[in-house]
């Protein structure tokens, strides 16, 4: 391949030669900010073995996405590989006989038997040394030269499509869990929901070193298999041409199924043909349904997916639990305070137990805004109410009678018509000053003269 000699990384790199770390317990402000610049605000201490942060922070200064991994190796599948050095390319070294363990560098020069690079963390510091080309494991091209000619799915920008995304993503994670690599398990090595392969295609490497991916794979991070599933699953699926409650459920389906198998189920659920290709008439069944209605369906499709495959005896129970979880968090998310065939709510949050959006405004509320109690069409409805129908009743018990002179004359039915009249006149007051009620109440003091 012809490698682009512009290296615009090593415009930072070469500045922070000198760095050198602090030992013992202290650290220094500059390799401080090379983990933080990776990602990993957490990494206080210089122990840490730091050549990947400081190679990642040149990158990312300069504007190309690193590994965001603190390990070496993680390198070996960033870029492009190129066959031959060249200035400002990547190399990875072995470092003993450990293949978890690496360094990683610039390439700023060779000579046959040794490349010179320039690194962090060599003899505790940012330097220039050399290493045998016999402890090479590769060579890489770090610009997002391996995704030409690969067919994207352009990634918005839109603030609302990326809370929405994390939001998505946060329910998803939390259904996954840590590394597994289950022989039952025909994705093999997984770590967050990412696979082995999800992580050689997202790289554009082969799976072919084993035992370095499942290293790499183990090492991944939340904030490592984000750019994952945006590229290979949200926006492959299409979620985010979806409402919100439908793009949540139908993105874990496609983590979980595949993009074919998930698109396949949401076409089911929505009665149109199932040709796996989700195009304007799926896009017009959706702008027709029923969220709530479809998700219930899907969910089911989904269940009766599964209780088909060969791995049902034993991930069955974890298989329905998520589907069960993920239609409950889906159907949260289609109540009124959301329009199931509107774009999508720019309040989405990372919360999956109680999204903001479900939650009652807060009316801030100043002593001015407040009203008497006896403006209140609310309490005078429960006083009418009250008169209408329980002081007839309870009245004697408390001393107010009324005589039988009184009955008499007015007949009884005329007293049973004007009860049941004041008890429906006080019931609507009170719905509806209960429905219209705007501000709190404070109590007034008044002066009765007799």
């Amino acid at each position: 391949m012809q490698t682009p000699t512009a290296a615009p990384w090593l415009d930072f790199a070469w500045p922070e030669l000198g760095v050198t770390e602090v030992p013992g317990p202290g650290s220094s402000d500059r390799v401080r900010a090379y983990f933080a610049t990776t990602g990993h605000p957490e990494i206080t201490s210089d122990d840490v073995a730091w050549c990947a942060a400081f190679v990642g922070a040149c990158l990312e200064r300069a504007g190309v996405r690193c590994t965001r991994s603190l390990q070496a190796r993680s390198y070996l599948a960033f870029g492009v590989s190129i066959d031959e050095a060249v200035a400002g390319c990547v190399a990875i070294f072995s470092r003993g006989a450990n293949t978890s363990e690496g360094h990683v560098a610039f390439v700023v020069g060779a000579t046959a038997d040794a490349l010179l690079v320039l690194g962090g963390n060599q003899s505790h510091s940012v330097s220039v040394t050399t290493i045998p080309r016999a402890r090479l494991l590769g060579l890489r091209w770090p610009l997002q030269a391996a995704d030409r000619g690969r067919k994207e799915h352009p990634i918005s920008t839109d603030a609302t499509l990326d809370a929405a995304f994390e939001f998505a993503l946060q329910h998803v994670l939390s259904m996954e869990g840590g590394y597994t690599d289950d022989p039952y398990d025909p994705g093999g090595a997984t770590n967050l929901g990412i696979t082995i392969t999800d992580f050689a295609a997202f790289h554009g490497v082969p799976v072919s070193d084993g035992a370095d991916l499942k290293a790499m794979v183990a090492a991944l991070t939340p904030m490592d298999v984000a750019p994952i599933y945006r590229r290979l699953y949200w926006q492959p699926c299409h979620a985010p041409e979806l409402p919100d409650p439908l793009a949540l459920f139908h993105f874990d389906t496609a983590v979980n199924h595949g993009l074919g198998a998930a698109a396949r189920m949401l076409q089911g659920a929505l009665d149109v043909d199932a040709d796996g290709e989700i195009g304007p008439l799926t896009f017009a069944a959706v702008a027709a349904c029923e969220i709530a209605q479809t998700i219930d369906v899907y969910a089911q499709i989904r269940r009766d997916r599964y209780r088909a495959l060969p791995a049902f005896w034993r991930f069955g129970r974890g298989w329905l639990a998520r589907v069960d979880a993920t239609s409950a968090v889906a159907q949260s998310l289609s109540k009124p305070t959301l329009q199931h065939n509107k774009p999508r709510s720019p309040s989405m949050t990372s919360s999956v137990t109680q999204p903001a959006e479900l939650q009652p405004p807060k009316i801030p509320v100043t002593p001015g805004d407040a009203k008497w109690w006896g403006q209140s069409v609310t309490i005078w409805g429960t006083i009418v109410t009250t008169l209408a129908t329980v002081l007839p009743i309870v009245g004697p018990l408390i001393g107010i009678n009324i005589s039988a002179d009184i009955v008499h004359e007015l007949g009884d039915s005329v007293i049973h018509a004007a009860q049941a009249i004041g008890g429906v006149i006080g019931i609507v007051m009170t719905i509806y000053g209960r429905t219209h009620a705007m501000q709190p109440l404070v109590r007034r003091d008044f002066l009765i003269k007799v």
